[in-house]
């Protein structure tokens, strides 16, 4: 499945998407681009192959999945890339100076984090979860804290959610919805088999799927209704792996829910309101 995202998403934001699911000579390519844009922009088709070490067609194929007519007009998105970043500054070995780098390639990362996601796909996303009588939040491992803080921010604006910590607990919630009801799952990969077997239930049940995910073709997006995908900040699916950075997702999660507090109106600014009055009662001086 090729790109379907926002088509002026940088190809970066759309490598980072679709890298998991590319084919072995896909990924090859990718990465050979990843590594150095610079150089693969000034490269011809063949000479891009022969730096990753496949066949001419392989790079042709992988500018199509990435959603481009074609090789060509992948070199000029990669040409308006480089030109549109900004500089880098030399990374410093202090402490400070890495905490600083990390901080400012977050920063870079920001505006492709909502590049494959269209405003049909937000609004029926958030439409569903105002909508649904019932919402189940499902989210495990390193995405767990992610389900308990949308949980808790869904309930603040007068969208009662659930969140169980345990996954087994999860996927018997997820079973028991009804039509109509709504099954929203996090997962960084996509691939968890227990947020998977949740989704499962929850569609087996007849409820909406939704999902956030990283990876345009990772496993749960199939199983989904409706599948937001934000790609990760780090550089390449390794890095992913290594670093495992939930930080997007926390990002996106905060701003949906106050695109849903301005869709209910009144009921949401209400809702806010009397969760602050809450908050308000417990702070001492």
């Amino acid at each position: 499945m090729p790109w379907t995202g926002d088509p002026d998403a940088p190809v970066t934001a759309r490598i980072a998407a679709l890298e998991p699911s590319l084919q072995r000579s896909e990924r090859r390519v990718v990465a050979t681009v990843a590594e150095d844009l610079a150089a693969a922009v000034e490269c011809t088709a063949q000479e891009l192959a022969d730096r990753a070490g496949v066949g001419r067609a392989s790079v042709i194929r992988t500018a199509q999945t990435l959603g481009y007519d074609g090789y060509p007009q992948m070199r000029v998105a990669l040409a308006r890339e480089l030109a549109l970043a900004p500089s880098r500054e030399e990374a410093s070995d202090t402490v400070i100076g890495r905490l600083r780098g990390a901080v400012e390639q977050f920063g870079r990362s920001l505006p492709r984090l909502t590049s494959a996601l269209t405003e049909e796909l937000v609004e029926e996303f958030v439409a569903a979860v105002d909508a649904a009588p019932r919402v189940v939040v499902v989210a495990t491992g390193l995405s767990a804290p992610l389900g308990l803080d949308l949980a808790m921010r869904l309930s603040s604006a007068g969208r009662p959610a659930e969140y169980l910590p345990d996954a087994l607990a999860q996927q018997i919630a997820a079973g028991s919805l009804e039509p109509g009801s709504v099954c929203l799952v996090i997962s960084g990969s996509g691939a968890t088999a227990t947020s998977l077997d949740a989704a499962a239930a929850a569609r087996q049940a007849g409820a909406t799927v939704l999902v956030m995910t990283s990876f345009a073709r990772a496993p749960l997006v199939s199983r989904a209704d409706v599948a937001l995908v934000i790609p990760p900040v780090t550089e390449s699916f390794p890095d992913e792996l290594l670093h495992t950075s939930r930080a997007a997702l926390a990002l996106v999660i905060e701003t949906l829910v106050e695109v849903l507090v301005a869709r209910r109106g009144s009921r949401g600014w209400q809702a806010r309101a009397a969760a602050i009055a809450q908050v308000e009662k417990r702070l001492s001086e």
